[in-house]
């Protein structure tokens, strides 16, 4: 398990003039992207950046984003890709719990920046498309060695908790999750990958994103997505593969299909995450003639694509997430760690060499996600049929999935809980057309207060990334509970489901 810029210059040797990456009118081959890289990390060695130093990006998609993360890793140091769309408050507090030395943001986030512990550089649109404009130096020289079980990134998500964990991510787990989605989506030199989700995201970053590098293939990087853009892209860069939220594919498939140009060199299509119905997938086919549409299943914690819906199955087996890749073990059991037969509902745990050792400086948390014999414990909620095809049922972990964002309602609920009207909150998911889930607020009130949901959103907007606001709001008397006075969840999504 080596640093990443061993595959770089690998690739620069064997077919430098092949093209490697391309952003805008920004068109690399692998020669011209090995060095832009080498340049870029002389310049953070400038800054300090060594072996361990933790660089923190705050940066929509571009290709000075994927210079970075072969930079970063190429004089040893960690790399932390935040959600760019984070308030202050939880960027200083991913930032500060993590150790940041560096923090690298599009100049666009400079507000939110303001007030942080550690040094930003900024980085204006010229600068996206060649980050050696402002972080350009000397050539760094040999890549710092790296093993697999050294760390190679922190990616923050939102947990049951009311704060972010950070996520650790070995060489090991990285490599191994490449290999496996090389396997299983037979990637090579010829792949194109448009890559539109953002890239501080598993999905856009690892499935199989920089694996496609791997192999040779191409990274085709858009900065924002936009359903007619995308479909351009596709037509005009020839892309062969694609990750998308399943509210993403749901904007391409809305198109006018009458104005639709030559799709057929796309070859898949992961876009699920969900219990993807039938319409949907047979939709698809009707758009991308050529494509599979590849329901799939992961977390932050494996470094996605745990199952894969295989070729021609999709039908057969409407509603299931597909199969475990290769190097992933994966059983269903009960609060007490007993697998359970096929059939049987119980929690997903995955074990295997992409899994995650644990949580950076939290060992409660790490230890309260793991079973003694390596089992990583999911929080999800699911069975396997008896030819191990995955289906998902629920979420344990009280979580919101909108757009393809994780929402944690602890998180919500801490902040709404400051308002000097509220007495008692409640944050659910309620299922929306466009986003899939949104988060609504049961909130019951101090006596004599009142409360709108403008107001609301606004103090929570002060505190909490807009996504994660409530989209919905509703004044109670009280929330049912149990005998233990636990908050009864289903209760309210079953009430607000049927409203």
């Amino acid at each position: 398990m080596q640093n990443l810029t061993t595959q770089l210059r690998f690739h620069a040797r064997q077919m430098p003039g092949r093209e490697a990456l391309v952003y805008g009118e920004t068109r690399l081959t692998w020669a011209e992207l090995e060095a832009r890289v080498l340049r870029l990390a002389g310049g953070l060695a400038a800054k300090g950046i060594g072996p361990d130093s933790i660089v923190a990006l705050v940066m929509k998609n571009s290709a000075a984003f994927v210079e970075l993360v072969y930079a970063v890793s190429h004089l040893g140091a960690v790399l932390l890709p935040t959600n760019f769309r984070l308030s202050g408050e939880e960027l200083d507090y991913i930032t500060s719990h993590a150790g940041v030395d560096l923090i690298v943001a599009d100049e666009e986030f400079a507000g939110v920046l303001s007030g942080l512990a550690a040094p930003v550089i900024l980085l204006d649109q010229a600068a996206q498309a060649d980050c050696g404009r402002v972080l350009g130096s000397d050539p760094a020289p040999g890549a710092h060695p790296r093993s697999g079980n050294d760390l190679m990134r922190l990616m923050y998500t939102s947990g049951t908790t009311d704060r972010p964990k950070g996520v650790t991510h070995s060489y090991e787990n990285y490599h191994c999750k490449n290999m496996d989605l090389i396997l299983a989506l037979q990637l090579s030199a010829q792949d194109r990958l448009c890559m539109t989700g953002p890239l501080y995201h598993v999905g856009a970053c690892d499935l199989p994103g920089m694996a496609v590098h791997t192999m040779g293939g191409t990274l085709i990087v858009l900065r924002d997505y936009d359903p007619q853009t995308v479909i351009d892209t596709i037509a005009a860069e020839r892309i062969t593969g694609i990750w998308l939220a399943p509210v993403m594919t749901s904007g391409l498939l809305a198109l006018d299909r009458s104005a639709l140009p030559d799709l057929a060199s796309l070859k898949w299509c992961i876009a699920g995450g969900e219990r993807t119905p039938e319409s949907r997938i047979r939709d698809f086919g009707g758009v991308f003639p050529n494509a599979r549409y590849i329901d799939a299943y992961g977390m932050t914690e494996t470094v996605s694509g745990d199952t894969l819906m295989e070729p021609g199955r999709e039908i057969e087996k409407i509603g299931s997430v597909g199969r475990p890749v290769s190097m992933v073990e994966l059983e269903i059991r009960d609060d007490e760690g007993q697998n359970l037969p096929a059939g049987e509902i119980g929690e997903i745990c995955m074990r295997g060499p992409k899994v995650t050792r644990g949580y950076w400086k939290d060992p409660e948390r790490t230890a309260a996600a793991m079973f003694g014999d390596g089992f990583l414990r999911s929080g999800d909620v699911g069975y396997l049929d008896e030819e191990g095809f995955l289906f998902l049922t629920d979420r344990k972990k009280d979580m919101i999935i909108s757009g393809g964002e994780n929402i944690a309602s602890s998180e919500l609920e801490r902040v709404i809980h400051m308002m000097d009207e509220v007495a008692d909150v409640a944050v659910v998911a309620r299922p929306d057309e466009r986003w899939g889930e949104v988060p609504l607020a049961a909130i019951v009130l101090r006596e004599g207060a009142t409360l709108d949901l403008e107001s609301l959103v606004g103090f929570c907007r002060a505190h909490l990334a807009g996504f994660k606001c409530p989209k919905d709001m509703r004044i109670l008397d009280d929330l049912p509970r149990n005998p233990s006075g636990k908050i009864l969840k289903r209760v309210l999504r079953d009430r607000f489901l049927t409203e």
